[in-house]
């Protein structure tokens, strides 16, 4: 079900510019519940999910209009989506489990993910050359759910599993250059709710994990110069991803070296979910849920 804006709470979406700490609003809605902005390849728009549906918005300001992207058909969708590199498909996450190609004028659609059961797919992440798609994929046990990072052709194909065990993974998303799939996961730690962010190659091996403190770290972006890594930092002890919490927005080198604080703001989920850096890997968008 989509979400929904508390009594008093808006949605904000805003760009930041990580040089300077300056940010610009860019919409700000206290009807609409919009999540996870990502930006087109040529920097003029950025994409947001709400209720359900897809929409773009000019990113410099211009025009504060919301203007819908037809789905097709796709049944109501989670605040997965990602780009193709050349901006001509967006790929959504359904609720139905799966994963679609839509193109970016809308008004057709193409499922991408197989049938194999009781299975969800959550996308993430597209290789820069746009042939693979990165997803985490959440099944079942007799008595857990399980989820493992996954890769798929953007083309529609066989799945390949990249991580094979019982700790919770997400997040996958390629680097610029191809050479590594970042993902957060609790693998660190036999605690419940310490998510840290690791790296590994497209082919699941060299792990490595690349952050290691008391905070729950999500969600890790890495610029599209490939100098810089963004992500969301919740409270220590957090379980997941969830809303309506106090978080930090940090940035780091791509190894996890020289972390340092962003912005503070009120969000979480939705805030940063999917690939979030503007083409001149300067400037990041994310949205914040303030109540009065």
């Amino acid at each position: 079900m989509p979400r929904s804006l508390l009594a008093g709470q808006r949605s904000r979406l805003w760009v930041l510019d990580v040089d300077t700490g300056e940010r610009r609003l860019v919409l700000e809605d206290d009807a609409l519940l919009f999540e996870a902005p990502n930006w087109t390849p040529d920097g003029r728009d950025l994409v947001v999910n709400g209720d359900g549906r897809l929409f773009r918005i000019a990113a410099d300001g211009s025009d504060p209009t919301l203007t819908e992207i037809d789905l097709a058909g796709v049944p109501e969708i989670n605040n997965d989506h990602v780009l193709s590199p050349d901006g001509a498909a967006v790929y959504v996450s359904s609720d139905d489990g799966h994963i679609y190609a839509v193109p970016y004028a809308g008004r057709s659609s193409r499922r991408v993910t197989n049938d194999n059961g009781d299975f969800r797919h959550y996308l993430h992440g597209i290789s820069p050359d746009g042939e693979t798609l990165a997803y985490i994929g959440m099944g079942r046990t007799a008595d857990a759910v399980v989820t493992n990072v996954f890769t798929v052709p953007a083309a529609g194909g066989q799945d390949s599993q990249l991580t094979d065990d019982a700790h919770p993974d997400d997040g996958s998303e390629f680097s610029p250059d191809g050479a590594w799939v970042y993902f957060n996961s609790e693998r660190g730690t036999d605690a419940p709710g310490h998510a840290q962010l690791f790296r590994m190659r497209p082919d699941g091996t060299g792990l490595e994990q690349l952050t290691h403190d008391e905070r729950v770290n999500w969600f890790p972006h890495v610029s599209p110069d490939g100098t810089r890594m963004a992500y969301v930092s919740f409270p220590p002890g957090t379980l997941g991803h969830p809303e309506n919490l106090d978080v930090i927005l940090r940035l780091a080198a791509p190894d996890g070296s020289g972390v340092r604080d962003l912005v503070h703001l009120f969000g979480g989920q939705g805030t940063i979910n999917v690939p979030s850096w503007a083409p001149d890997s300067r400037h990041l968008a994310y949205v914040d849920y303030p109540l009065d």
